[in-house]
């Protein structure tokens, strides 16, 4: 019997934001089922935390219900808070296959089982994107809609982001997922700014195995990145992004980055948001 958590991530309200299954002892658990285990679950993420060493708490390994990911937002924020919670630590140092990525964590007032936590990014790799015209195509986007290049950002995962207009070209989008996973196992994050330090977003992950995400904490630092480096949004400034109504799971991500235009000076990213934890219980395998 393996123990297991759910915690729903950027978000403060059960039964919203992104959900996430955390085995806190992977170590338990042949390697050869962890891609199973994701794909009985079929959550965006499944995380499975092994043990620490002298310069971080946890190493974990991450899991869509298709492929093992280097690094993801939202399982390093979910698993942070399970682990703060159990070892009553307000930062916690996470091994991801991108690295060690630190998440500082605060209790919300008045209410337990929330937590705020903060991570630090891995600082993404820019490139151009090749394929344009076929993305718009699979996306249903006429190219003299966006209004930023597009650009492919790596901190992990590679996430393709398209900058809309407004909020209502995010929210109508109607992309072709056959002709997105076509296009390779990529995330596909199309954004608008509706503010100074606001902003919608949609990921479209069917390559990696997830159709559309709730919420994508490792596309929200490079969206925030981006912003900056196209001079929409001032280096340190904090944007809120909403993300995941169109698919019945509201969350909310803060993003910031630190640099200027040249992707070689953006140099910091960090990425919050809310973690409620909603359920518990044990995996049995055989």
């Amino acid at each position: 019997m393996h123990p297991y958590e759910i915690v729903d991530v950027f978000t403060d309200a059960p039964l919203e934001g992104n959900p996430l299954a955390v085995f806190t002892e992977g170590e338990q658990i042949p390697s050869r089922l962890l891609q199973a285990i994701a794909r009985e679950l079929n959550l965006s993420e499944t995380v499975f935390v092994l043990p620490g060493s002298s310069d971080h708490d946890a190493h974990i390994r991450i899991f869509t219900p298709a492929a093992e990911l280097p690094f993801a937002g939202h399982p390093t924020l979910g698993t942070a808070c399970v682990l703060a919670a159990a070892r009553h630590l307000d930062t916690v140092r996470l091994k991801t296959g991108a690295g060690i990525v630190e998440v500082r964590l605060t209790r919300a007032p008045g209410a337990d089982e929330v937590m705020f936590g903060e991570m630090d990014q891995p600082i993404p790799t820019v490139e151009p994107f090749g394929n344009t015209d076929e993305l718009l195509r699979a996306l249903g986007v006429d190219a003299g809609a966006v209004e930023l290049p597009i650009e492919q950002y790596t901190n992990g995962p590679t996430h393709v982001l398209v900058a809309l207009g407004d909020a209502g070209a995010v929210a109508n989008l109607a992309p072709d997922h056959g002709a997105l996973e076509r296009l390779g196992a990529l995330g596909f994050s199309c954004f608008a700014q509706t503010g100074e330090r606001s902003g919608r977003t949609r990921m479209f992950g069917i390559g990696v195995g997830v159709r559309e995400d709730p919420a994508t904490g490792s596309a929200a630092g490079p969206i925030a990145a981006h912003l900056v480096r196209h001079g929409r949004l001032a280096s340190g400034t904090t944007i809120e992004l909403s993300q995941g109504a169109e698919i019945g799971r509201p969350s909310t991500l803060y993003a910031t980055a630190v640099g200027t235009g040249s992707p070689a000076q953006i140099k910091r990213v960090t990425v919050g948001g809310n973690a409620v934890r909603v359920a518990h219980g044990h995996f049995r395998f055989g």
